[in-house]
């Protein structure tokens, strides 16, 4: 990470380890670095409960501070709540499991930050994230997974395009957690054993039924519970409170456990079955992002991840035109769910991925 001239960057910081790690190592590769963090909206029930905790953008700031580089605090409380509050709400209502984070990326956290960075003078918008990105001789960059396969984040950069990881440096991709938290420690951060968060942003420790309870009570709409043969076994809370492959909270007494199949919107049906009935070998996916541009080559086989953290399942990819695509898998796959994101890899490379909308 050696350079010869002082390129500004400015790094996201969320106020936790792995952004105030990334910040330190740019500082010491000889980079002009700038922290910068979101001001996002949060449900105010989870604000009441945090109430008296150090916010993020107080850890942030004191992080900046420590390390003696300027600071700056973007309100983007608006933004965030139309572009990813509302289309997760938006998504749940349509029959959807959203991925909220993997939205807010493209279009928030590089839509906005990464903007207001490189129209402020940067060179460079930094994360985090543990991923890595390669440049070819001309001049195209690839994502690749982080080497901590227990932290790779590749995933949830999927959607970002050519042009935005041309500027994204990402600093974290060749190092482990364990790592970054030993490092942190010796360089005297004050995050550097600061608990991550698990959680959806904007809802914390809040149950997401409590917050469409709240924010969309229409989510509420009950209606019947049916088998693969559309005999009614029972009734449904509300169609955006079941999740594909979900098995707890069915509550329908049988000789073994139903699994939800799928959710049909149009009739307000939930539709279960036993699991040697939950399994699907193709699946189609919209509003595709290829990273290098354009579609990898037909009727290869590629490594897919259908939703964070899942185990890679090889499938083929048998259509990609106009933002669509269909992949057919070797084995049986589970849990596929609409809404979710479908990402394919060539090895250690993220090729880029679309929203799931169907599964058969």
């Amino acid at each position: 990470m050696g350079m010869t001239t002082r390129k500004l960057v400015y790094v996201a910081m969320s106020g936790g380890v792995d952004s105030a790690f990334s910040a330190a190592r740019l500082l010491e590769a000889g980079y002009q670095v700038t922290g910068i963090h979101m001001s996002t909206w949060k449900d105010p029930k989870w604000l009441a409960e945090t109430q008296g905790s150090p916010s993020a953008v107080s850890l942030a700031q004191a992080t900046a501070e420590s390390l003696n580089i300027p600071f700056i605090n973007l309100d983007v409380r608006d933004p965030f709540y139309q572009k990813v509050v509302q289309g997760f709400i938006r998504q749940y209502l349509s029959g959807f499991t959203p991925n909220p984070c993997m939205f807010c990326n493209p279009e928030v956290k590089w839509g906005l930050l990464q903007t207001y960075a490189l129209t402020h003078g940067g060179d460079y918008f930094a994360t985090g994230h543990y991923a890595r990105i390669e440049r070819s001789e001309d001049g195209e960059v690839h994502l690749l997974k982080g080497v901590d396969p227990a932290k790779d984040q590749s995933y949830v950069l999927s959607l970002l395009s050519q042009e935005q990881l041309q500027t994204t440096l990402l600093p974290l991709g060749e190092w482990t957690k364990a790592q970054v938290r030993e490092q942190a420690a010796q360089m005297g951060l004050q995050v550097a054993h600061q608990q991550d968060s698990q959680d959806l942003c904007f809802l914390g420790t809040v149950p997401y039924r409590d917050f469409l309870d709240r924010y969309a009570p229409e989510a509420k709409n009950p209606g019947e519970i049916v088998d693969l043969q559309g005999k009614v076994l029972g009734q449904h809370e509300g169609l955006a409170f079941y999740t594909i492959g979900q098995r707890k909270g069915i509550r329908i007494a049988a000789p073994e456990p139903y699994y939800v199949i799928r959710k049909d919107v149009e009739r307000n049906e939930l539709v279960v079955g036993f699991a040697d009935q939950t399994g699907v070998r193709q699946l189609t996916a919209e509003r595709v992002n290829w990273i290098a541009g354009a579609a990898p080559s037909l009727d290869e086989t590629y490594q897919v991840m259908i939703r964070y953290r899942a185990k890679p399942a090889a499938a083929r990819l048998i259509f990609a035109e106009k933002g669509k695509i269909k992949l057919e898998f070797m084995d049986e796959i589970r849990g596929v769910s609409p809404g979710q994101v479908a990402v394919l890899y060539r090895g250690a490379e993220c090729l880029g991925g679309g929203v799931i909308q169907s599964a058969v």
